[in-house]
């Protein structure tokens, strides 16, 4: 059991590195689109930093096969959640990013989340699932996949709104945690046919299971969305969503699944469900939008020149109408009302 617990830590350090190290380098890449998979590899693939932060990731996914053949889905996820105070610190330190004091309190109530599944926990108690059956993963995966690209399209069609408001990427973060969380199921599928049965015999069984195809497909999709999602949106905020999502996907219907029973003791029990429903919370009450820019100071001219309501336009001016400077600031700025997008 404490290898798994030392893996899972190890894969939230390389998770949480490999998602600061591909946000640091797409800030110095050209604007990338899903709409153009093929000049968006073409651009991650050129640059050094992208690529360290994918084999940080790819060796977080290798520590997620231990932890899902030492613990239970519900017990890694919750340790899994955990990873969010490293992203944030890391967000911090080599992205400069700042959290909003609404973001901290969630953070914060997220840990307490972890807290009551990791308190639901009872070492011999909790079964570790081998299997599943095929077509109830494909029952759960596949509608999940579809609504996951669907949100994300919802996503990019309100970006493209010229006067939209400022957006947090919370949006994205739920629609590549739902990828994410049918890549994390497959996971755990891969992990069950890695027995004692001969390499052969394990390479055989993955490749009759639908979880490779699962993962090819989250691969893809989560990693052209995931970019041009990190581009845009704070990794601090955007990852979290992501991560809350994935795990509390992969522990509702990754239990259900894999017939991983939940605790029988009452207390255990409400510590479950109540951690998982905080998360849950947490989740619908995080800001969807960034606060507008501040605006700038009037400066001494323009507040002189500007026209109030219900002002005489030469009011306290010392300018008779029509006379002195031939167009104000605000005028050779568009006019009144004039909107500059973001």
């Amino acid at each position: 059991m404490w290898w798994g617990v030392t893996a899972a830590l190890l894969a939230n350090v390389l998770y949480s590195a490999g998602f600061v190290l591909e946000k640091r380098a797409l800030a110095a890449l050209p604007e990338v689109s899903v709409r153009r998979p093929a000049r968006l590899l073409r651009l991650v693939l050129g640059s050094w930093l992208w690529i360290g932060g994918s084999l940080a990731l790819a060796s977080g996914f290798g520590a997620q096969l231990v932890v899902y053949r030492t613990l239970p889905i519900a017990a890694a996820q919750g340790i899994f959640v955990s990873g969010l105070v490293i992203l944030v610190l890391l967000s911090s330190v080599l992205l400069g990013e700042e959290t909003s004091g609404r973001e901290r309190y969630a953070l914060g109530a997220i840990l307490l989340a972890l807290l009551m599944v990791v308190l639901s926990l009872k070492e011999g108690s909790d079964t570790v699932s081998r299997s599943a059956p095929a077509p109830l993963i494909l029952l759960v995966c596949v509608p999940t996949l579809a609504l996951g690209v669907w949100l994300y399209g919802s996503a990019e069609r309100r970006a493209r709104h010229r006067h939209r408001m400022p957006t947090t990427g919370v949006e994205y973060g739920v629609a590549v945690g739902l990828l994410y969380g049918v890549s994390s199921l497959a996971i755990k599928g891969v992990s069950s046919h890695l027995t004692g049965s001969g390499f052969g015999g394990a390479v055989l069984g993955v490749l009759r299971s639908p979880y490779p195809y699962l993962l090819l497909f989250t691969g893809v999709f989560g990693l052209v969305m995931s970019q041009a999602a990190l581009q845009r949106c704070r990794a601090s905020l955007i990852v979290p969503v992501c991560t809350t999502v994935t795990c509390l996907f992969t522990a509702v219907l990754g239990t259900v699944s894999f017939g991983e029973a939940l605790p029988e003791d009452p207390l255990r029990l409400a510590l479950r469900i109540g951690g998982t429903a905080l998360a849950v919370s947490v989740l619908l009450a995080m800001p969807k939008h960034d606060p507008p820019p501040q605006p700038q100071s009037l400066s001494p001219t323009r507040e002189l020149t500007s026209h109030e309501p219900g002002r005489p336009a030469a009011e306290d001016t010392g300018v008779p109408a029509g006379q002195g400077a031939a167009a104000s600031p605000r005028e050779r700025d568009g006019g009144p009302g004039g909107h500059r997008g973001y």
